[in-house]
């Protein structure tokens, strides 16, 4: 499982390699796909060098890319165990030029992410988790575990997106109170609820899953929780959409997060 994982890590950094020089060039090649969200050059080169690097290291498990969504769900429905990636979550952050993106690589297992890497490109931070082996940082080489802040904090922290704001998260958070907002892009604002710097990141909005699963591999090994708002951990591949229903992440279960 490690010597897997370490491999999945160097696949993340490759992949990180290929976004940075477009990210570095005056070209992004920017599209819009059907769902009115972007694509670039370097959505599609990361999906390329993922999936290649993933079919020669394990070549019997399926994968499920962002960039390659068109696999039935009578054949997705049959896979007890595959990749599920998103080569660059945070197209949009990519496109703001804020550094705020990064390659997600999740292997899913019955429904649920058993080990995973989040790489941030631009400042070249990794982190990775395995079901019953932790959650790490990895900055230069310095491996360190990380751990949910528990217990929460009187005033949470809580970390929201930077492109999506909705109504409802509004609400929410009114009902909530007293907080501090640190607004943040792509699936880092599940790293931040994993390393303790955040208290709570409530997502009442659309996803996919894709953008998810990595991130929550890195929550639950932290020792924090991905819910939905029925308090059932977030699954995967259970149904034909690939949308995932609202849910909270946190790192102190002791606190009621959900029905405030």
């Amino acid at each position: 499982m490690i010597n897997l994982l370490n491999n999945i890590e160097i696949l993340a950094i490759n992949a990180g390699t290929a976004i940075l020089e477009i990210y570095n060039s005056s070209d992004f090649g920017v599209e819009i796909k059907d769902d009115d969200s972007p694509l670039t050059k370097a959505d599609l080169a990361a999906h390329n060098v993922i999936v290649k690097g993933l079919s020669e290291l394990t070549p019997n498990i399926p994968i499920l890319s962002e960039e390659s969504t068109d696999i039935d769900f009578k054949e997705r429905s049959s896979w007890n165990k595959y990749w599920l990636v998103d080569p660059l979550d945070g197209t949009k952050e990519f496109i703001k030029r804020n550094g705020e993106f990064t390659v997600n690589i999740a292997l899913i297992e019955n429904g649920q992410p058993t080990l995973s890497v989040v790489f941030v490109p631009v400042t070249a931070i990794a982190y990775t988790a395995a079901k019953g082996y932790g959650a790490f940082k990895n900055i230069n080489g310095n491996r360190t575990q990380i751990k949910t802040h528990k217990p929460a904090r009187n005033i949470p922290i809580v970390v929201g997106s930077r492109s999506h704001v909705s109504a409802d998260v509004q609400t929410y958070l009114d009902k909530l109170g007293s907080h501090e907002m640190k607004p943040m892009g792509s699936s880092l604002k599940f790293c931040l609820v994993a390393e303790g710097k955040a208290d709570l990141y409530p997502r009442l909005g659309l996803t996919s899953e894709w953008d998810t699963a990595a991130a929550q591999c890195i929550v639950e090994q932290a020792g924090g929780r991905v819910v939905t708002l029925d308090n059932q951990p977030l699954k995967y591949n259970t149904k034909e959409s690939l949308l995932n229903p609202h849910f909270m992440v946190y790192g102190d279960s002791n606190k009621e997060w959900i029905n405030i």
